[in-house]
């Protein structure tokens, strides 16, 4: 789509910045706030939970890479979902960006759980809060400066954050193998439920490089390549880290901070810091690149006029959609005061999985008008599992879950209205 809003922003993300993207919107919150839970309720079958649910993913990942080698512009789940109809590309687009704003804000949560490790006042009142606001609107302003900027600060950020946990991890193999226990009989299909949404949490995010297209160089090539690499890598990467602390922990011990007691229960003191700084750097990771590519959904619903036009202005000084990234930042630091980690978890994953259904849903279509003829086995096969696995762990919500995405739903539909009415007043009256 031709448009003077997206001319004039510029291509600098390029294969690592794509997979930088996608890999700082998997790894964030999960890895460091469900070590513990999973190993209490599955103990040693837990970390092959990991890649259990990896290959779900991967289920639903591949048809979605195959989407973004048919869309590349800037917008993700907005340009797969347009031939449903306006009503049906704008909502999508909303949930998507709740689902996002929901994920930074429970990782935002986090984020300040770790730093109160180091200093006990940020654990509760006045001072976790301003924590939160500070950190949200840090990482708002290096943003709106540039997205060289924000992809170069995401490249240091993924050393940081892998690094630690990637040795750490190999380190406690190596000094404790014999104590990883065999994994036992598979857990019962109802605990595996229970789970499901919280797990799914860790993987998802995975599509947070499809949304900033219009700034990606060679998007049909490089999106997909980086998306599926990454998923790989990041599955691997969990698989590790879970087993090295089941070789290491006690079942049941570990706390809010379960990575904290491991790397101190491993290396004493000095181990609890890295991996608490480790922590802080992967949270804040995900939170910059959530921030980097999210906006460009608001962005990308004002290009089409389905959102008032402010969300779609773009700054001339810094070739970034300035008052979409501002709005984001905003909404994120709220939800974040407003809720705890697992709920706005879970939420965040209720969502996605909608978004995910219906842009695979489109797959079908954009196959067809780029390749001609009607789309085969290779495309109906994937587009049904990859829908399937989304409408499973979807049902595995609960009621208040639901309404409140409802409510977020009901907010985005009155900016709809409100974007539509001004498109409409702004339309030349006919001669009479």
């Amino acid at each position: 789509m031709d448009h003077p809003e997206e001319k004039s922003l510029r291509r600098d993300i390029g294969f690592f910045g794509s997979a930088f993207l996608s890999f700082n919107g998997v790894v964030g919150a999960g890895i460091f706030a469900l070590p513990a839970t999973l190993y209490t309720q599955f103990g040693a079958f837990s970390p092959w939970l990991f890649p259990l649910f990896g290959a779900l993913v991967l289920i639903v990942a591949y048809p979605f890479s195959r989407l973004a080698a048919y869309h590349p512009a800037s917008g993700g789940p907005v340009m797969y979902t347009a031939a449903f109809g306006p009503l049906v590309s704008f909502q999508i687009g909303w949930i998507y960006y709740v689902a996002r704003s929901t994920a930074l804000a429970a990782n935002s949560n986090v984020f300040v759980t770790y730093a109160s490790s180091l200093w006990a006042p940020l654990a509760e009142g006045l001072p976790r809060a301003l924590a939160i606001v500070t950190l949200c609107g840090t990482l708002t302003f290096v943003n709106i400066v540039g997205v060289k900027k924000a992809i170069r600060a995401l490249d240091a950020l993924t050393v940081l954050k892998a690094t630690p946990l990637l040795l750490f991890a190999i380190w406690a193999l190596i000094s404790f193998g014999e104590a990883v226990p065999a994994p036992g009989p598979l857990p019962q299909l109802s605990g595996v439920e229970a789970a499901a949404l919280l797990v799914f949490y860790a993987f998802v995010g995975f599509e947070n490089s499809v949304v900033p297209a219009g700034e990606t160089a060679d998007p049909r090539r490089t999106i997909p390549r980086a998306l599926i690499t990454t998923l790989i890598a990041t599955m691997t990467l969990y698989f590790l880290v879970q087993l090295a602390y089941v070789a290491v922990m006690p079942r049941g011990a570990g706390g809010d901070a379960p990575l904290v007691e491991f790397g101190t229960r491993l290396a004493g003191p000095l181990g609890g810091l890295i991996l608490t700084a480790a922590a802080l750097f992967s949270l804040t990771g995900n939170i910059m690149g959530g921030l980097t590519a999210t906006p460009r959904t608001t962005f990308a619903l004002a290009r089409d006029g389905l959102l008032p036009a402010w969300f779609g202005k773009v700054s001339r000084r810094y070739a970034t959609p300035a008052n979409s990234v501002f709005f984001m930042g905003l909404l994120t630091a709220l939800l974040a005061l407003s809720g705890s980690f697992v709920w706005l978890a879970v939420v965040s994953t209720l969502a996605r999985m909608i978004v995910y259904s219906a842009s695979i849903a489109a797959l079908p279509g954009a196959s067809r008008r780029a390749e001609g003829g009607r789309a085969g086995p290779g495309v109906w096969i994937p587009v049904t599992a990859a829908i399937a696995v989304c409408g499973w762990a979807a049902l595995q919500s609960e009621w208040p879950s639901w309404r409140m995405l409802l409510v977020l739903v009901a907010v985005g539909t009155m900016l709809y209205v409100a974007a539509r009415v001004a498109a409409v007043r702004r339309a030349p009256v006919p001669p009479q």
